[in-house]
């Protein structure tokens, strides 16, 4: 399955965007996902994932209660929907199909395949 993500772009601190992923390819619907997080110097990080149904989340502490992930699977699209950007949540965003169904390892990118090419989050203050 081939990712898409967009979304991205220049937000004042306080502000919201919302990411979108669509894939082509294999069935999306068949897929767990994720979105990750890469800041300059920094490592990729966790922030939301979201299981093939739909009905099960978890998000990173740093962005529980101010980001939403959800799907479409009818439109092969996956979202992030943040609120209360802050400083710190700038970084490239990059969306992922997980290699295995379940929340086993939801956390950790190397569960993790079949990444898009990411979308630019900037936040000034």
């Amino acid at each position: 399955v081939q990712l898409q993500a967009s979304g991205g772009g220049l937000v004042q601190s306080g502000g919201s965007l919302r990411l979108s992923c669509v894939a082509s390819g294999r069935t999306f619907s068949g897929y767990d996902m994720g979105w990750f997080r890469q800041a300059p110097g920094k490592d990729r990080e966790f922030v939301a994932y979201i299981d093939w149904r739909g009905g099960v989340t978890y998000y990173a502490d740093s962005v529980k209660g101010r980001f939403t992930i959800s799907r479409d699977n009818a439109k092969n699209t996956l979202y992030l929907q943040m609120n209360m950007l802050q400083f710190e949540d700038m970084a490239v965003y990059y969306c992922g199909t997980k290699s295995i169904t379940g929340s086993v390892g939801y956390k950790f990118q190397r569960f993790y395949t079949n990444w898009g090419q990411g979308t630019q989050v900037t936040v000034s203050s």
